[in-house]
């Protein structure tokens, strides 16, 4: 059920798969298993149904069965934007166990479905190629202490039917998560409305469309090119001032950020700027430059080196957190650590 491509990332590595015992992550966990690809797995444990504790003990069975490592947490209860922050706070999870214990990949049960939510949603918001296109079945990351890892998501192009399909032939074991039915959250409702019903009727037809986007969206951002990474920092050539906005969108997106067609648009009228608080975007010399945005004092003689350097005044105050020189950052020919 997953590519030969898929399969060689994964082997040899040290993998950590994100299980839930849903439908999408228990269909995963056995097909790594039958691909004899080594795995541990991590699970949150959001203690808002039932399920939750069931969900858990079957992670803890099959960790011992299969002489796996299994990594838990409970999740804080959160009054608003569940969403969010449960998404945040199973990343910073995940990155924290990849820091810890050297995970070269972090293995998600993202398939056809999802894909197609993504892209409708997206959509109705008013978004370009790049942006309509959010999953990929890999990508390079990096977490806050700057340890690199690969994101896989193995299953992109099956449908959920077909995992149900798959999981129902084996007999393996999977539990159904009821707030996926639960109108409140937006992609329920366009899983509800729209997702199920396409893919129950054009389901090849929209794998194929997804590949054909995939291409025409890797010729329309040649211009693009990273040339330099470290931590959070990453600094990215552009052919024309056009690509400004796609070139930070893919960017953020690596760094864990989603940007709003509000703050496209910002990136594309402004050449130094701070998105949502957070992060400086600066264009300079046909370079596109990207860090953490902080307010902390630096020596008069790191802040003349950055300016002989010709380092962006938005940029030089992350630099200065780094082992970085300025002049590393200004030179450098191409795509570092």
């Amino acid at each position: 059920m997953i590519t030969k491509e898929i399969i060689e990332l994964l082997k040899g590595k040290k993998n950590l798969l994100a299980f839930s015992a849903g439908v999408d992550s228990s269909a995963l966990f056995f097909i790594l298993l039958e691909h004899n690809i080594p795995f541990d797995i991590a699970l949150v444990n959001y203690g808002l149904r039932e399920e939750s504790q069931l969900e858990e003990s079957y992670a803890k069975d099959l960790a011992l069965k299969y002489d796996l490592e299994l990594y838990l947490i409970e999740a804080p209860k959160w009054s608003s934007n569940f969403e969010a922050n449960a998404r945040e706070f199973r990343y910073k999870f995940f990155e924290k166990i990849i820091d810890m214990e050297g995970y070269n990949s972090l293995i998600t049960a993202h398939q056809l479905n999802d894909q197609l939510e993504w892209f409708l949603m997206r959509l109705t918001k008013g978004a370009g190629v790049s942006e309509l296109i959010g999953l990929e079945s890999s990508s390079l990351r990096y977490t806050s202490r700057g340890r690199e890892y690969t994101t896989i998501r193995p299953l992109l192009d099956i449908s959920k039917d077909e995992l149900i399909e798959y999981l129902d032939t084996n007999n393996h074991k999977y539990f159904i998560d009821k707030s996926n039915f639960e109108d409140r959250y937006e992609r329920n409702r366009f899983r509800k409305d729209f997702t199920n019903r396409l893919l129950k009727e054009y389901k090849n037809g929209i794998a194929r469309s997804f590949k054909y986007l995939k291409r025409d969206r890797d010729t329309l951002l040649k211009g693009i090119k990273t040339i330099f990474k470290y931590k959070k920092l990453v600094i990215i050539s552009i052919d024309s001032i056009e690509l400004k906005a796609k070139g930070a969108d893919m960017a953020l997106k690596e760094l864990g950020y989603l940007l709003s067609s509000k703050q496209r648009d910002e990136i594309t009228k402004s050449n130094s700027i701070v998105i949502g608080g957070e992060w400086a975007v600066v264009y300079q010399d046909n370079r596109l430059y990207i860090s953490p945005f902080l307010n902390i004092s630096m020596p008069k003689k790191y802040k003349e080196l950055c300016r002989v350097s010709s380092v962006p005044i938005k940029i030089r105050p992350y630099l200065y957190t780094t082992s970085l020189k300025p002049i590393d950052i200004i030179s450098y020919p191409k795509a570092s650590i």
